[in-house]
């Protein structure tokens, strides 16, 4: 009989982010894409908005922009942002809410702070991640995903020292709701110091963690991450260990992304991402000749 024993992965490298402006003009940390780093089979781009303190008024968001052949997930944490979309849908993001929007052949988009918000200010903290879609999903229907905060599983450990939202994928035993067009994971821990969890990643998928608040040691030799570094994971292992050190004065809190990758040809322009460059153009006419259609106030 043969014993089948798991393996811890390592640590292939970590990225620092860097800050940049989207949108309007609002500031958002992102490890990926950049100049020296710019795609991680099958995520696109994650960005982190905040935490960020606003006054009345000073709040600002993404008005009307074309999406075609990818996935976006908004996951809020503090604050509260109004959707619309050239397909007549509108919604409102709370702390805790995803929205899982599947741009597939096309859809005009915005996501602005909710008036209110506006008005009152307050605090502003999100994650966007960008998923791509295989090449045989890139022209299909639009379509949405919106999980409340209260409809997100969570699970802990018996003491309380790990806690987990789960988006996508399983962990604790929460299994997560969203449907995902590409096998894949998406994990919120919290660990608490001295904490430390063990969490399956099949050997297929491409992983990394992203550290949201505090320092920790990740992989099997305990690599140190900070806040706003992305930890790559080798491929050399079907298990991932984290741990918050017990001397730590602070909870770590990190998402925990894998996917199965898609390794297929990726161009990409702006929020337009297909397989070859005459696909891109042709979304680009299909967006100036409206056939993606435009949001109505």
């Amino acid at each position: 009989m043969t014993v089948q024993t798991q393996t811890l992965r390592t640590v292939a490298g970590i990225v620092n982010s860097v800050e940049t402006l989207e949108g309007a003009g609002f500031l958002v940390r992102r490890p990926f894409p950049k100049s020296s780093f710019s795609y991680f089979d099958p995520f696109l781009l994650l960005d982190e908005l905040g935490p960020v303190n606003l006054k009345p008024g000073q709040a600002k968001g993404a008005p009307d922009h074309p999406h075609r052949g990818f996935e976006t997930v908004t996951y809020l944490l503090d604050g509260r942002l109004e959707h619309k979309d050239s397909e007549g849908h509108t919604g409102v993001l709370n702390p805790g809410d995803v929205q899982w929007m599947t741009a597939g052949a096309g859809v005009v988009h915005s996501e602005m702070p909710e008036s209110e918000f506006t008005r009152t200010g307050g605090r502003l903290h999100g994650i966007q991640l960008w998923v791509n879609l295989p090449q045989r999903d890139k022209m299909m229907a639009p379509r949405y995903q919106e999980i409340a905060a209260e409809r997100i599983p969570v699970a802990q450990t018996a003491d309380g020292s790990v806690k987990v939202r789960a988006l996508a994928g399983e962990a604790l035993g929460a299994k997560a709701v969203i449907e995902t067009r590409t096998p894949i994971i998406y994990l919120h821990f919290t660990l608490q110091p001295g904490a430390s969890v063990v969490q399956r990643v099949p050997p297929a998928y491409n992983a990394f963690a992203y550290v949201l608040d505090g320092s920790g040691l990740f992989g099997s030799e305990e690599e140190t991450g900070n806040d706003g570094q992305m930890v790559i994971f080798a491929s050399d292992g079907d298990e991932v260990v984290i741990t918050n050190p017990a001397t730590a004065r602070e909870p770590l809190d990190f998402l925990l992304l894998a996917g199965v990758p898609l390794n297929e040809p990726v161009v990409r322009y702006g929020p337009f991402v297909m397989n070859d460059a005459a696909e891109i153009e042709q979304a680009i006419a299909d967006y100036q000749q409206g056939k993606m259609g435009r949001i109505y106030a």
